[in-house]
């Protein structure tokens, strides 16, 4: 065992929109943890190849990008290569994008370790697809966070809605179906809930009650 597995894990999987992102954070605050978000890994590098005009299904040439790429996260932005990327990864492109490059066994690989890296002390939340599968398997605690598709799309409709974008409640739902699809049944960490993993429904939960259950439930693990 080496130093850095000493520091626990907590590890939140589940279906895009599930909320995953803003639970995982609040977890991490309550807990002075640090905080991986791996899908704005995928995001980065959707939108890293879709600057250089490299097509979503290339996976050798994306996983030569993803082992190149410099990732840096502070407050809550993203910076690729030195440039402040938050807004252009947080589109609905770039996140049909990431689902994209996402399937490919060689990407995964390439990332594998930069994700590990987040490992350090006091502790991590983090929060993707095969967190607790693939990427820190000896979590402390696994959470399979998900809830109904229709829920999903509508609390996604809202967000963009909020932020002034126009959007489609019947695109965003086929998306979310189509994204689900990819995700459960790419031959590469596909996601799944794990016989270990704590199942939190937030179809009829709020975030803070989610919060609130993760928290309590790794309070157990101590």
């Amino acid at each position: 065992m080496t130093e850095q597995t000493l520091w626990p894990v907590i590890a939140i999987d589940g279906p895009s929109a599930s909320g995953k992102g803003s639970v995982a954070e609040r977890v991490a605050q309550a807990f002075g943890f640090h905080y991986l978000d791996s899908g704005a890994l995928y995001r980065l590098l959707a939108y890293a190849a879709h600057t250089r005009s490299v097509a979503w299904n290339d996976a050798s040439k994306l996983a030569q990008i993803a082992a190149v790429m410099e990732i840096r996260f502070e407050n809550g932005e993203a910076f690729l290569d030195g440039e402040h990327v938050s807004a252009h990864i947080r589109s609905e492109q770039m996140g049909k994008g990431a689902s994209e490059v996402a399937v490919h066994p060689e990407v995964r690989t390439a990332l594998l370790q930069t994700q590990r890296n987040f490992r350090q002390a006091p502790g991590l939340v983090g929060d993707g697809r095969d967190i607790g599968s693939v990427i820190f398997p000896d979590a402390a605690l696994k959470v399979f966070l998900t809830a109904a598709v229709e829920t999903r799309a509508q609390r996604r409709y809202d967000q963009l809605i909020n932020r002034g974008e126009t959007a489609s409640y019947e695109t965003i739902l086929q998306d979310l179906k189509q994204r689900d699809l990819r995700d459960t049944q790419r031959s590469s960490a596909p996601l799944v809930q794990l016989p270990d993993a704590m199942l939190v429904d937030t179809t009829k939960m709020n975030i803070t009650q989610a919060v609130d259950m993760i928290i309590a439930a790794f309070k157990k693990t101590a």
